[in-house]
């Protein structure tokens, strides 16, 4: 099999500070927690290592701190075996971070400081241009800022995955009609339509049309433990469900980092089986999502080939 580069993630990578409770504080409360640890995150690094356990030729454009987080996390994406030729340390800058609480029951919240990340730009693109030329699917996100990740878009020819998180609530059209897939979750897909909230397969159905309407070209809206849902604007009327396997609730550990798992896996099937239909590709992107909330953690959760 040739080694050319299958998939390229342009995007943030964060540090993760997790501290685990039995359930989420309300505002103003403190609680005791009963355990802390600290992980590799930011949604595309994320992204990038889940494609990386499964087998995918990864390359990650992102920027770190040059402080010991940026230091160790570029080690760390070494022995995830991603090509890490165009991952920069800014001199005078932090690494990204992350603040996440878990409950026992999986539930999470999470705030970011960005950081290095704020320093992604198009001239990232340029100087990896051989990456964008060579890659077969390219994976962004918005933890990085918007003008470099439409450059990033509008260069490449290949497929393109945007996974709009975190959602803006007056998203650019240009970037719905730049992504070849652009996948949301249910509560992002709320914010950028302009619902009050989706919690069925029909309202997801409803989301996805009017995404289209906005300019999508293919729509992606993951539901958690009830799938996902797709259609293309070709036939905005044909939409499919694709149910994810089901998980005893018992076993759901860490609901942290699952859409990132989804993201990497679909990009991976996406680039190792273009011949597959998108449905497939989300049975299978919905199956490894499924394994990851089962283990505590957003990285360490991503399930190997």
């Amino acid at each position: 099999m040739s080694e050319a580069l299958e998939v390229l993630v342009f995007g943030s990578a964060i540090i993760d500070f997790i501290c685990y409770t039995p359930r989420l504080p309300k505002a103003g409360e403190t609680l005791h927690g009963h355990k802390f640890q600290t992980g590799f995150g930011g949604k595309g690094a994320n992204q990038c290592v889940a494609a990386a356990r499964l087998g995918a030729r990864t390359a990650l454009v992102a920027k770190l701190g040059d402080d010991s987080f940026g230091a160790d996390y570029l080690r760390q994406l070494r022995e995830e075996n991603v090509n890490v030729e165009h991952v920069q340390q800014l001199s005078g800058q932090t690494t990204g971070v992350a603040q996440i609480a878990v409950s026992d029951g999986g539930e999470n919240n999470i705030i970011i400081v960005v950081g290095a990340n704020n320093s992604l730009s198009c001239s990232d693109v340029t100087s990896a241009a051989t990456h964008f030329a060579q890659a077969k699917v390219l994976v962004c996100q918005l933890e990085t800022p918007i003008e470099a990740t439409l450059f990033a878009l509008r260069q490449f020819k290949g497929v393109s995955i945007v996974n709009a998180a975190p959602a803006m609530e007056h998203t650019p059209k240009e970037l719905l009609q730049l992504a070849s897939i652009f996948c949301v979750n249910e509560s992002e897909a709320a914010l950028m339509t302009g619902v009050k909230s989706i919690s069925s397969v029909g309202e997801a159905n409803a989301a996805m049309i009017e995404l289209m309407e906005m300019g999508a070209n293919t729509v992606i809206i993951t539901l958690g433990k009830l799938g996902a849902v797709c259609a293309t604007k070709q036939a905005p009327e044909q939409y499919e469900h694709v149910p994810a396997p089901h998980v005893d609730p018992e076993r759901v550990v860490d609901t942290t980092g699952a859409g990132d798992a989804f993201i990497g896996a679909l990009a991976f099937n996406m680039a190792r089986y273009p011949q597959n239909a998108l449905t497939a590709h989300i049975e299978a992107a919905c199956a490894v999502a499924s394994k990851s909330v089962q283990l505590p953690g957003t990285q360490a959760s991503f399930p190997r080939a």
